[in-house]
């Protein structure tokens, strides 16, 4: 009866064999992949980390658990407490999202797979990179000086130095004592070592400091940085320059006379030009003010003032009024001496005329007495 039962024994071990399921072991499943989104966190960013695994074994795969932990970037989403069954060289993904709560560098937060009766578990660190190079912001392109009320054309380029793009970049004047068009400039996305510009007309009204702000997104995480520009008034080497030049001055019937020329030695236009005499000359007629017009850079226009003073000013101011291209009004003051003239001659509109009265009297006189010669006479 022995070699019966080793027969039947055997042939139980086999149907056994046969119709047992079949626990693939832990290399069977691999991780073929893994992603963060965005690319490169900075500290205190929020990422999307995904992973995915595939069996490469011949049969089914029985998989407890899923979980992510580590230190530096941790996990803030719950863990897959029940994944369940992978079929043969299928795949399957798993998302995090975590955190960057620690320095700079690369982080290794541990990816674990636990599988079902006591068929170990499967550990795999995923790289995440940390840094907080922000982008940077520059003042490309400004005026020499400010003034107070004139327009200047700022130009701020942004540029990105990180390893991973930026999305959403704009650019944003902040502060007060100012006015800027437009109120923001947007670039869009910036690849890594890429840039973008922006041209603000700013128009400050007093001394003040223009914060630009960058703005940007790296994935769902905002971020800014600011950059400072100084806005200090002083004489802008471009502006329109008028000089008084070929001045000559003679007297008039109640005051004086200057007649000269006036040129531009600035490199930008002078705008609705105006000469005439300022206190403590009283402009008269005819040329209380002498219109010029615009005065283009190296142009040249002549002029002609008149006006009265006193006997004792010896020297009054011509003063030349203009714009600049914004509207600003400007004046330039050139001290004329009348020394040397032949004083004024009396008024004749407004005043007393003592001389002629004088002679009047003097003819009436005379009339007089030879009226009354030939009437004694007779």
């Amino acid at each position: 009866m022995k070699p019966l039962y080793l027969v039947i024994i055997s042939l139980l071990c086999a149907v056994i064999a046969v119709a047992a399921p079949v626990s693939a072991a832990p290399a069977d499943i691999t991780v073929v992949s893994s992603s963060l989104d965005p690319p490169v966190l900075m500290k205190g960013d929020t990422g999307t980390l995904t992973v995915v695994i595939q069996n490469n074994g011949a049969e089914t795969v029985a998989i407890k658990s899923a979980r992510l932990y580590g230190s530096g970037v941790v996990p803030l989403s719950e863990p897959y407490p029940s994944v369940g069954e992978i079929g043969a060289g299928n795949s399957k993904t798993f998302t995090f999202t975590v955190r960057a709560d620690g320095g700079e560098g690369t982080f290794y937060p541990q990816f674990v797979l636990d599988f079902r009766d006591g068929a170990g578990s499967l550990r795999y660190p995923v790289p995440v990179q940390v840094e907080n190079t922000p982008l940077s912001a520059s003042v490309i392109g400004k005026p020499d000086a400010f003034a107070a009320g004139r327009t200047a054309e700022i130009t701020v380029r942004v540029g990105n130095p990180r390893p991973n793009a930026a999305s959403g970049v704009q650019v944003i004047p902040q502060g007060t004592g100012f006015s800027a068009t437009p109120t923001g400039g947007f670039i869009g996305a910036l690849a890594p070592d890429a840039s973008g510009t922006v041209v603000f007309n700013l128009t400050p009204t007093t001394e003040t400091a223009v914060t630009f702000q960058v703005v940007w997104r790296n994935g769902i995480n905002t971020h800014t940085a600011d950059l400072v520009l100084p806005v200090a008034f002083g004489e802008d080497k471009r502006q329109a320059d008028p000089i008084i030049t070929n001045v000559e001055v003679a007297p008039v019937a109640g005051g004086y006379r200057i007649v000269g020329d006036v040129m531009n030695a600035g490199l930008e236009s002078a705008r609705s030009v105006l000469v005439t005499a300022g206190a403590p000359a009283t402009p008269i007629d005819p040329f209380r003010v002498y219109v010029v017009g615009t005065l283009d850079p190296d142009d040249i226009s002549s002029f002609e003032v008149t006006f009265k003073a006193d006997a004792t000013t010896t020297e009054i101011p011509v003063v030349v009024e203009y714009r600049d291209d914004d509207g600003n009004r400007y004046a330039a003051t050139t001290m004329v001496g009348l020394g040397g003239t032949t004083a004024p001659l009396e008024e004749r509109d407004g005043e007393f005329p003592v001389a002629g009265i004088v002679v009047v009297v003097l003819v009436a006189l005379g009339i007089a007495g030879a009226i009354y010669y030939s009437w004694k006479r007779t």
